[in-house]
């Protein structure tokens, strides 16, 4: 294996984007083997590397890793970002959940129809502005520090900037009630390893279009119509 943490996914965002974040934000180098083709995909499963028939996979430090979240709690435990105690790395459990409840609208956003997503966009805002982004700018204003957990840049920082990233995308305006958000957003941003891989160049991926859909569709045999929630 790669002395470098090799990535397995298809060359876009998915699943994989969140754990690309994590490593750029802990300053790691990284690898990437994009699948293209239903043959590669087949290879992988035919080898025993997917345990549960499913990507993203992550080769990192003699092991073959999938399920995303047991990935992003390795990386982030690996490299210092999961806090200093059970409490804090509860806290951060915590918060990485509800972002990643926020994201979950936005992934499936490419595989629908054109209808539907003028549907989920308008829902991604509602619930980012109603649901999630409130908690975050209560818990900043509260208490008062420049990081979400124990004053600590971690891994519930990386995830939270991502998501407010993605939802920008649909609605460009949408942090304009929320100034601790708009705040954390810059602060964060100008951290030397998150302001790297935020510049053009970097492994970061755009926001999907036709092409990377029709290739997830093609390699895992997606032949069915997403519907919105």
């Amino acid at each position: 294996m790669s002395a470098k943490p090799k990535l397995y996914y298809f060359n876009g965002r998915g699943k994989m984007e969140s754990i690309r974040w994590l490593l750029a934000a802990a300053g790691v180098e990284f690898e990437e083997e994009f699948l293209e083709t239903r043959d590669q995909y087949e290879k992988l499963l035919q080898g025993g590397s997917l345990l549960f028939q499913q990507v993203p996979m992550v080769e990192i430090d003699g092991m073959r890793m999938v399920q995303t979240r047991a990935i992003l709690s390795y990386i982030a435990a690996k490299y210092n970002l999961y806090g200093k105690d059970l409490k804090e790395r509860a806290l951060i459990d915590m918060y990485v959940g509800g972002t990643d409840d926020l994201m979950g609208f936005i992934l499936m956003f490419p595989f629908l129809s054109a209808e539907d997503k003028e549907k989920q966009r308008a829902l991604i805002v509602e619930k980012a502005t109603s649901r999630y982004f409130p908690v975050y700018e209560k818990l900043l204003k509260d208490h008062g520090q420049d990081f979400l957990v124990g004053n600590n840049f971690s891994w519930a920082d990386v995830h939270l900037l991502e998501a407010i990233l993605m939802v920008e995308e649909k609605k460009s305006d949408v942090l304009s009630g929320f100034p601790q958000l708009q705040a954390f957003k810059a602060r964060i941003s100008s951290i030397p390893a998150i302001k790297k891989f935020l510049e053009p160049g970097s492994q970061r991926k755009p926001v999907p279009d036709d092409k990377y859909v029709e290739t997830v569709r093609r390699v895992l045999r997606m032949y069915y119509d997403v519907k919105a929630n």
